[in-house]
Parts: structure tokens; sequence; C-alpha cells
């Protein structure tokens, strides 16, 4: 029997403001997930909101967020606290970009910069032999495009994690930990002009590091298997 309650998104940060007319990322994700408004509930914890109970979902899904998991702030320490408890009493969890560095860093993984630098456009993800028996990986093909920005990585997994992918800059990007527990730094919500607006946003500190924003503006491409990843996630929270 499906499994009919709703999902559970934990908002851990806004858009850039340019780009927040498009609405706020759990309306991204829950649109890029495919579920209507009465399957999901959103909690704003960076803005202090307390954490219902896990047991009431049939998933959870963490947002990105502009801020660093490494600044340790109370309300991003109570999330990841909650967060390891719902992934050692099985709850499905699906983190984004810092949703995937929490989650990582929840169950004692390390984050912290990059050091390849940043990492922000269209990119190619490879997938690993790991991703082929894999409940959201198995049919995203060797290699598939997704939508990336981010400065932080989880530069060390979870004892026991099992890492599914890659990318040139990103050698963490997607594990998965147990048999219900996902994180991705990739962005499977974003669509071709979110990922231009945020690099448009960014410009500035993208000439600084002496990157290009305007040849990666033109180099966006649409990321339908990263969408489907995050779509197969639902499915399998739901069954």
């Amino acid at each position: 029997m499906s499994d009919t309650r709703p999902f559970l998104i934990i908002e851990t940060g806004q858009p850039v403001p340019s780009m927040r007319r498009y609405g706020g990322f759990p309306h991204w994700i829950r649109v890029a997930a495919g579920l209507s408004e009465r399957e999901v509930e959103s909690v704003d914890v960076e803005r202090g909101a307390d954490l219902p109970a896990a047991d009431r979902y049939a998933g959870v899904l963490v947002t990105g967020s502009g801020a660093m998991v490494t600044d340790r702030a109370d309300w991003s320490e109570r999330s990841a606290a909650w967060l390891r408890d719902a992934a050692h009493d099985g709850v499905p969890l699906f983190g984004i970009c810092y949703g995937h560095q929490l989650i990582a860093h929840a169950l004692g993984g390390e984050v912290g910069p990059n050091p390849r630098g940043r990492e922000m456009g269209s990119f190619e993800i490879e997938t690993l032999d790991a991703a082929a028996d894999d409940a959201l990986f198995a049919n995203a093909g060797p290699r598939f495009v997704a939508q990336v920005t981010h400065l932080q990585s989880v530069l060390r997994l979870p004892e026991g994690a099992t890492l599914l992918a890659k990318s040139a800059l990103e050698p963490h990007q997607a594990f998965r930990w147990g048999t219900r527990v996902w994180g991705v730094q990739f962005h499977p919500e974003f669509s071709a002009t979110h990922m231009r607006g945020y690099i448009r946003a960014r410009s500035g500190a993208l000439y600084q590091e002496g990157l290009d924003p305007v040849a990666a503006v033109a180099a966006v491409r649409a990321a339908p298997e990263a969408r489907a990843i995050l779509q197969r996630f639902v499915r399998m929270a739901r069954a």
C-alpha cells in the first residue's frame, strides 16, 4: 500500500534575492519532485521554526542554503541532531547541497571549503560502480548533467556511507547512507532558468575568482536526469 503521509521539506535558506520572484526553495523542490501542495509541509529552521516529529512524514527533503555548515549555527546543529535521529529511525531522507552536507555532518562526516574552489553551472556528473544497484541512481546512466553551485563540500563521508557519484571538481557529488538516506551536492530542483539566474547573481565573485560567468551562462543545459533522481526518491518513499 502506498504511504499517503505528506513529505516534509526542511527549509535551511532562501534563494538569492534576484530569484525569489520564482518562490522559495520548498516551492522549487515540490514542483521538481512532482508533488502537489497538499502533499508537502515545510518548516523554516533557519528562521527558528521547530521541527515536528519525523514519523508524521513519508519522507524528508532538506534544501540548499547560502549558509555554511561549518558555522555551526544553533538552528543548523539542532537540525543535524534531528536528522541524525531520523536517519537512525529509518526515515527516508534526501539532502540537497547544504542539506547533503548537513546530513553528512549529522552522521559523522566532515564538511569544509571545497579545496578545488567554487563549482557553479551545468556540470557532468559521473556515476560510480555502486550506483548500479542504487534505488535512485541505477537508471541515471554512466553520466548525466546537473545544476551545481557551492563553495563547501563533504570532505569525508560518514562511516558506512556509499559513494554514488562524482564530478571534475567534486569527488562526493552523491552518497547513500543505509538504504533510505541520500545526499546530493547538485541541485535537482534547479531549472536552466534558476541556474542562469544564480550565475548572474554571483558574476562579481566569479570574475574575482578568475571564472567567466558569461561563458558559464552560455553553457547551461537542461538537466532532466538530475530531476528524475529527485522524483525517484519520492516514489521510493511512497512505496
